[in-house]
């Protein structure tokens, strides 16, 4: 097996959950993708048009800063990225992630968690930050899948 990394944004625990579970029944490596600046709750408040994350995914070009990085992301063959969908889509802080690697030769599976949306076009927006990667269109998972169930999943990949 080629090594793997599942990469992830969460805001309220629900993809971190998800993420570490996935990780943990496919031995991956795990790795949080964290906000230089963390969100409060009123931040994440999408009802709210001035709230943080409102302004940011209305605006294109935002990239929020992101904590810490991945020394060598070359090591990983494929790489697995959570996140909740935002607006139909991935968070601003995902298009970050992805312009701030090269991604050569490597495939990417993204997977986001919602209470309802798709994940929309996040893989063709993911894969025009990552034009030297495979994007594939990725899936919303269910909250309160199993371990058996995100690994069934993760197998076509592996």
């Amino acid at each position: 097996m080629s090594k793997v990394l599942v990469a992830y944004f969460s805001a309220s625990g629900v993809t971190a959950s998800l993420a570490k579970k996935l990780a943990q029944e496919i031995k991956a490596d795990l790795f949080e993708i964290e906000p230089e600046a963390p969100y409060s709750e009123a931040d994440l408040d999408w009802r709210n048009q001035k709230s943080r994350s409102s302004l940011e995914m209305k605006d294109p070009s935002s990239r929020p800063a992101i904590r810490s990085k991945i020394n060598d992301i070359s090591q990983y063959e494929l790489i697995f990225i959570g996140f909740p969908v935002w607006w139909y889509r991935e968070p601003s802080i995902i298009d970050t992630f992805m312009e701030a690697y090269a991604f050569t030769g490597q495939t990417i599976v993204p997977f986001a968690t919602s209470g309802g949306s798709s994940i929309g076009n996040s893989g063709e927006n993911m894969q025009k930050l990552a034009p030297n990667a495979k994007v594939l269109a990725g899936k919303r998972l269910a909250a309160n899948m199993t371990g058996q169930e995100l690994s069934k999943w993760a197998a076509e990949w592996l």
